[in-house]
C-alpha cells in the first residue's frame, strides 16, 4: 500500500484531490504511458541555468495535464487536495525514471507560507510558478547570519507605501536564475532579534538589485550571493505583516523539512537504480565488482527507506494540518546521511569511471557528488539540528560551563 493511502473503505468513489491513492494510481499511468515525456528520462545538462529551463517545460506540460495542481488550493491556481498529493507527484516521477523538475524545490518550500500567509499573493503568482513560466530564490543567509537567522542585519525601511531594502544575502538557493526572492528582512532594530524581522517578495530586476552567481566545485550555479542597494519594493509584497518574519520563517521550516525531505528520498531512489544499473552493465561486460558492493547497496538502500519512513509520518502531520514541532530534525539528519552516503558509494564504486569519465552520465555524478558535500549545512547544520534534538526533544542536560 502507498504510504499516503487513506485509511477505510469507500476511497474508489473520491475525487482525486480527496484520494492521494487514486490520483498516484491515475498519474502513475500517465506517466508510464505519455510519449513526450521520454525527452527527459536519463538526460544530463551541462549547466543549472539549461537544467532549471528543461524542467520549467517539464512542469509546464505536467501543469496542462493537472498532475502538479494537486495539492495546491484552488485560489492559488491548484485542483485542491493536500501535501499528501505533491509527495505522491515526486515519487512517482521518481519511480518512472523522471527528474523532479528542480523549480518544485524551492516551489515546495515557499508555496505553503504564501498561500498561508499572504493568500492575495498566492493566487497572483504561484499559478505562474505552477506553470513552469518563472521560478523563485530563498533570500535567507547573510554573511555573518547562517544557522543564526536572528541576528540578519538585510535592512527594509518603510517608505510610505514602499519598504527600501539595503543589504546583502549569501547562499541564496536559485538565486543565480530566479525571477522573485522570497527574503527575510528586518524591519526592527538590531537588538530586536526575531521580533524584528518581515518577510518580502523581491522582483530579481527591480533596480538596485544585484545578482552574483556563485559557482560549486562543480562549476555549477546552484547559489547566489543578492545585494539590494535601496530597491524599492511595494509594502503589499509583505508576507503576513511587518514583524511577523519569524512566525513565517518557522512555518516555512516546517515543510523544508518535511517535503524536501520526501523529495530527496524519492530522488535517491531513482539515482540508486540508475547506479545500480550501471554496475549491473559492468558486470554484463565482465568487469569485476569492488568487494562489499552488493552489501553497501543495501546499506544505503536501508538509509533511504528510513528517511522516507520518517519523512511520511511529517508529511501526514502537514496534510492534517498539526504543527510540526523540533522532531523533524530528525528528517533533515537522516537526509543528510542519505545525500553523502548515497554520492560516496558511486564514488567509490565507479572509481576512475567517476573521477575521469567524459561521459554526461559520469559527469552528473560528480556534479551531484559536490553538491551533496552542503547536505550537513544547507537548510540548517547537523550540529544545529542535533542540539535542537538534544534540547527540544530528548531534554538532555546543557553542557556546565567549567
Amino acid at each position: 500500500m502507498h504510504p499516503f493511502a487513506p485509511a477505510g473503505p469507500g476511497s474508489d468513489e473520491l475525487t482525486f484531490a480527496a484520494d492521494p491513492a487514486a490520483y498516484g494510481a491515475a498519474l502513475r499511468d500517465y506517466l508510464r504511458t505519455e510519449p513526450s515525456l521520454d525527452r527527459w528520462r536519463g538526460r544530463h545538462y551541462d549547466s543549472t541555468e539549461d537544467r532549471i529551463a528543461d524542467h520549467a517545460v517539464l512542469m509546464g506540460g505536467l501543469h496542462r495535464a493537472g498532475w502538479n495542481r494537486y495539492g495546491w488550493p484552488a485560489d492559488a491556481g491548484g485542483l485542491g487536495g493536500d501535501p499528501r498529493h505533491r509527495a505522491v507527484l515526486y515519487d512517482e516521477l521518481s519511480a518512472a525514471g523522471l527528474p523532479v523538475p528542480e523549480p518544485h524545490l524551492l516551489l515546495e518550500t515557499l508555496g505553503p507560507p504564501l498561500v498561508r500567509f499572504a493568500p492575495e499573493l498566492a493566487a497572483r503568482y504561484l499559478p505562474a510558478l505552477l506553470r513552469g513560466e518563472e521560478w523563485w530564490g530563498q533570500g535567507f543567509s547573510e554573511p555573518e547570519a547562517g544557522s543564526d537567522l536572528a541576528s540578519l542585519r538585510c535592512r527594509a525601511r518603510r517608505d510610505g507605501d514602499h519598504y527600501v531594502l539595503s543589504g546583502q544575502k549569501l547562499w541564496t538557493s536559485h538565486g543565480a536564475t530566479a525571477t522573485r526572492l522570497f527574503c527575510l528582512v528586518r524591519t526592527g532594530t538590531p537588538e530586536s532579534r526575531h521580533r524584528g524581522l518581515s518577510t518580502i517578495v523581491v522582483d530579481v530586476d527591480a533596480p538596485g538589485v544585484s545578482v552574483r552567481p556563485v559557482a560549486l566545485a562543480s562549476g555549477h550555479n546552484e547559489l547566489a550571493e543578492v545585494f539590494f542597494d535601496d530597491v524599492a519594493v511595494p509594502a503589499a509584497r509583505l508576507v503576513g505583516d511587518a514583524g511577523q518574519g519569524w512566525a513565517v520563517a518557522m512555518y516555512l521550516m516546517q515543510f523544508e523539512r518535511a517535503m524536501y525531505a520526501w523529495q530527496s528520498s524519492a530522488v535517491a531512489l531513482r539515482r540508486l537504480r540508475e547506479l545500480r544499473d550501471q554496475l549491473r552493465d559492468r558486470v554484463h561486460g565482465g568487469r569485476r565488482l569492488p568487494d562489499g558492493a552488493a552489501r553497501r547497496l543495501g546499506e544505503i538502500y536501508a538509509d533511504i527507506v528510513a528517511l522516507r519512513a520518517r519523512s511520511a509520518g511529517t508529511v501526514r502531520r502537514l496534510a492534517a494540518g498539526a504543527a510540526v514541532g523540533p522532531e523533524a530534525s530528525v528528517d533533515k539528519v537522516l537526509l543528510a546521511t542519505v545525500e553523502i552516503g548515497l554520492h560516496d558509494l558511486a564514488r567509490d564504486l565507479l572509481g576512475a569511471e567517476f573521477v575521469l569519465g567524459t561521459a554526461p552520465q559520469a559527469a552528473q555524478w560528480r556534479a551531484d557528488w559536490w553538491f551533496s558535500r552542503s547536505a550537513t549545512i544547507l537548510g540548517g547544520s547537523a550540529e544545529v539540528q542535533r542540539t535542537i534534538l538534544a534540547d527540544h526533544v530528548l531534554g538532555l542536560p546543557k553542557e556546565s560551563k567549567a
